[in-house]
């Protein structure tokens, strides 16, 4: 009887074997599916319920990151949403202690290893942009040319009245007559706070409003977070999605009102300015009219998206290895912006400190580390090409979260090697 059923045991073994290889095969040709067929940015962060109105808890009447006519989201989902590591373990308040500078190390070197993995991961995804570059330098060397050079060169900065095609049509005469900042000179200090959930419980909000210019993003409160985050804000970094989608109520929230607006969309990679206005990821420019009309004497301006890709092309000519081909975050667009107008900028809690929880904003309770380490942005090469300018110890920027990054002496670049 054994010898009967053996032969029949080893044929239900295969076949169950057969079953689960043919469902492996469904499975990834599903992922491939869905991943050639991906489609354009998404906000900042995944909602893992798409039916969930995931409400940011401000006293700013909160916005609700939630919208019927975009309930899934679109861009690839992290593998990983829980920390591999437990930051608590490195925390230390004396620099000085031995067991304090080796805590840091360590902990360097594992924030260090996840970023390098990210970086591996996605970075075939599809190429909706139509990026094509290829650098200039086989091999750069940050100890012979700054990588704060190549943020410069990327030459960031706002569309003026006088651009083409503007200059020539109505929409253009929206743009603000004035600077971006006024006078430059007397700018000294120069802050920019990340969203990052790593901010709660920091106490920073002091240190931050000590500083001239302090930049904050998108729809990010400060009331309720003061201690933490600071009161002040002199500009907003705000993408396509938060000016578009009526949930963050752009043209009438008062967080948009009083303070300089720099709005981006990326384009296409080398669509013309004239291609842009009718193929934005999103139609930043129907509230961008109204907000403007609205608030004549704002100050609220739209990012060149050449800037932005140019900017991108520095963050691979550094990185070498491919990067993502997907525009930069706003905070990497925001540092590149402001640096040129500041001696220094301290950038707030975006590499991440030993506070890292794996808690998406500081103003939310979503738990998810693809907000600190990417997804969709070259998120983890940009903070990689950030701590390389960082001026700062390893404890100014592991333990306290701050990355302290110098404007380069103007005699130390010009070299121009992205060909612009």
């Amino acid at each position: 009887m054994n010898k009967q059923t053996k032969p029949k045991r080893e044929m239900i073994v295969g076949s169950k074997r057969e079953i689960v290889v043919v469902l492996v095969i469904l499975v990834v040709n599903l992922n491939f599916t869905q991943e050639a067929t991906r489609s354009r940015r998404s906000v900042f962060h995944t909602r893992w319920n798409p039916n969930e109105k995931f409400v940011v808890e401000s006293k700013e009447k909160p916005a609700i990151n939630g919208t019927k006519l975009s309930p899934h989201p679109r861009f690839d989902l992290s593998k990983n949403r829980k920390l591999t590591i437990d930051p608590k373990m490195y925390r230390c308040f004396n620099k000085y202690q031995v067991s304090c500078q080796n805590k840091t190390a360590i902990f360097k070197s594992r924030i260090l290893s996840i970023f390098r993995k990210s970086m591996r991961e996605y970075v075939n995804a599809t190429n909706i942009y139509n990026v094509e570059f290829s650098t200039m330098l086989s091999n750069f060397d940050g100890k012979y040319y700054p990588s704060s050079c190549l943020l410069l060169e990327a030459g960031v900065r706002v569309l003026r009245r006088k651009d083409p095609p503007f200059n020539k049509l109505g929409f253009g005469k929206l743009f603000p007559k004035k600077k971006l900042f006024k006078e430059i000179k007397k700018i000294k200090t120069c802050a920019i706070v990340s969203s990052a959930g790593s901010l709660s419980g920091s106490n920073l909000g002091s240190f931050i409003d000590s500083h001239d210019i302090v930049m904050r993003f998108n729809h990010a409160p400060t009331k309720g977070y003061e201690d933490d985050v600071g009161s002040k804000t002199t500009i907003r970094v705000v993408n396509s999605q938060v000016v578009t989608k009526s949930e963050f109520n752009f043209t009438k929230a008062k967080i948009f009102q009083n303070v300089t607006i720099a709005a981006w969309d990326p384009g296409k990679y080398n669509g013309t300015l004239k291609d842009w206005l009718t193929s934005a990821d999103f139609d930043i420019f129907t509230n961008y009219k109204i907000y403007r009309q609205h608030y004549p004497h704002s100050k609220a301006y739209l990012v060149d998206p050449h800037s932005i890709w140019r900017l991108w092309q520095g963050l691979q000519t550094f990185t070498q290895k491919s990067i993502r081909k997907n525009p930069p975050s706003s905070g990497f667009i925001g540092l590149a912006l402001l640096l040129p107008h500041c001696p220094y900028v301290d950038f707030i809690e975006y590499i991440p400190s030993t506070r890292l929880t794996g808690k998406c904003h500081y103003y939310s309770k979503e738990m998810n580390s693809a907000c600190t380490f990417g997804v969709w942005h070259p998120l983890a090469a940009e903070k990689l090409m950030a701590l390389d300018m960082n001026t700062g110890d390893e404890y100014t920027v592991f333990q306290q979260g701050i990355t302290r990054i110098r404007r380069p002496d103007k005699l130390l670049c010009g070299f121009n090697f992205l060909g612009f």
